[in-house]
């Protein structure tokens, strides 16, 4: 596959599995063996299956997501999308309870691609800071709502 093959398949790629919720289409994309580098501790299991279970979890705290592709850039086995995301917190994700409350958040993924046109690894860039804050979370020391004592 070329660059602007691999950037059609990280498209399709959020439209079906993000914007959708069609996560068994993350099959099409990731490598059995891909490697996911998060910012943030992560229980994601392996390969497809793993990305889609992130997705399907994501979904569930957020069911009314709607997802937003800003920009996609591709070179040679690198694709970079940046994305913008809204949805209404009702189920719980991330060890924190639903809040019935709406946020608007974005982020970036970088996606390499392996010679048989499956994403080999991809680096997740979410603005998890400004999320949790909008839902009201305290997520760093010293954030309203922690107690110091």
């Amino acid at each position: 596959m070329d660059s602007a093959d691999n950037k059609r398949l990280v498209v399709r790629f959020y439209e079906e599995v993000w914007a959708r919720g069609n996560v068994g289409f993350a099959a099409e994309v990731f490598a059995d063996d891909y490697v996911r580098h998060d910012l943030r501790p992560t229980q994601a299991g392996p390969g497809a299956a793993g990305q889609a279970s992130i997705a399907e979890q994501f979904r569930q705290a957020f069911p009314d997501l709607q997802w937003t592709i800003d920009l996609v850039l591709a070179e040679n086995d690198l694709v970079a999308a940046r994305w913008t995301a809204s949805g209404t917190h009702t189920g719980s994700w991330g060890g924190l309870a639903p809040t019935g409350r709406r946020a608007d958040f974005s982020g970036v993924n970088i996606f390499r691609f392996g010679d048989d046109g499956k994403v080999a690894e991809i680096w997740n860039h979410r603005d998890d800071l400004g999320l949790m804050e909008q839902l009201g979370a305290a997520a760093f020391a010293g954030a309203p709502g922690d107690d110091p004592r």
